[in-house]
């Protein structure tokens, strides 16, 4: 069983992302995983469904039988109860000011339909914008509207700073993007940490995608398919405990890399009201806090990876 500590870092963590590498599931597959996993053990770790705006049809159409509100006709009776919707993550697939415009109409009428529950309950709460440059920002600012969070995307290959400034003080946060299929899409350990560092001071809530079903940093497979390019994938645990200790403990980057860069799973202790990294810290409600307000979610192409390699270290 859980302890408090790993609950308040786990909760609500993992935002479902199966269309995308490297699952790629079908829609129909992707829908039926995500509610299953609602009706898991493990459903406290689950976020939201991710989905490109120009899928939104397709999920609608594939998913309402699953979701609550249909149940009673969908052969799900049991599950009558069960009437939370299901939160989603619209991807913007649209290009620039223009495309976004258009691509939140979509989510507006998308909202509007599953909000009656003989559509079936669920709704577009936040999306995911890529930022090609900090003006950008701006003017997506502007016409986003109130209920939906946007996070927005953009390099950390260069210095960073000016695109999380933009994002401080407004009702958005900053997206990294962790991972990929070929070794040359994932970040640094330190371009990780200088991002983690500048969203911390500028108090920039984040969420990371890709490259973060496994716990711990190590050598991996990068994709399913034959033959596939290994490499170093950054750790979901790692990104989670360097994150923490950026916000709380106020840490240099170099320590905050050094979380980034451990391999080695006894470097991370976990309590029943606390968790420890080396000589650093955390009782469970400093990490809930953290969770709630900062590091708020990572996007994976599993659910069930995650869970397996947690149940294999006995932290569920």
């Amino acid at each position: 069983m859980a302890t408090r500590c790993v609950r308040a870092l786990l909760t609500g963590v993992i935002d479902y992302a199966g269309l995308f590498p490297p699952a790629r599931l079908p829609m129909q597959p992707a829908v039926e995983q995500f509610a299953r996993s609602r009706m898991s053990e493990e459903e406290w770790m689950l976020g939201r469904f991710v989905c490109p705006v120009s899928r939104l049809e397709e999920f609608s159409k594939l998913a309402a039988a699953l979701m609550p509100g249909t149940f009673a006709t969908s052969g799900y009776p049991e599950h009558a109860d069960a009437v939370e919707p299901w939160h989603v993550t619209a991807l913007i697939d649209g290009q620039g000011i223009d495309g976004l415009d258009k691509d939140l109409n979509t989510i507006q009428s998308f909202n509007r339909k599953h909000s009656k529950q003989d559509s079936g309950l669920a709704g577009v709460d936040m999306i995911e914008v890529k930022a090609p440059n900090v003006a950008f920002i701006d003017d997506a600012l502007d016409i986003i509207p109130e209920g939906v969070f946007p996070f927005f995307e953009f390099s950390v290959a260069s210095d960073c700073r000016g695109f999380v400034a933009a994002l401080a003080g407004n009702q958005s946060g900053a997206k990294i993007r962790t991972g990929g299929i070929t070794p040359e899409m994932m970040p640094t350990t330190l371009q990780v940490a200088e991002f983690l560092i500048a969203c911390a001071g500028a108090d920039v809530p984040f969420k990371a995608t890709a490259g973060l079903h496994h716990a711990w940093r190590s050598e991996y497979a990068l994709d399913t398919a034959p033959n596939a390019p290994r490499g170093v994938m950054h750790g979901f645990l790692n990104v989670l405990f360097a994150a923490a200790l950026a916000r709380l403990r106020d840490l240099p980057v170099a320590a905050v890399q050094a979380v980034l860069d451990d391999r080695f799973a006894a470097s991370f202790r976990f309590a029943e009201a606390t968790c420890a990294w080396k000589e650093h810290t955390m009782d469970a409600a400093e990490v809930a806090q953290v969770r709630e307000s900062f590091a708020l979610s990572f996007g994976s192409c599993s659910f069930d990876e995650p869970i397996e390699e947690l149940r294999a270290m006995k932290l569920l």
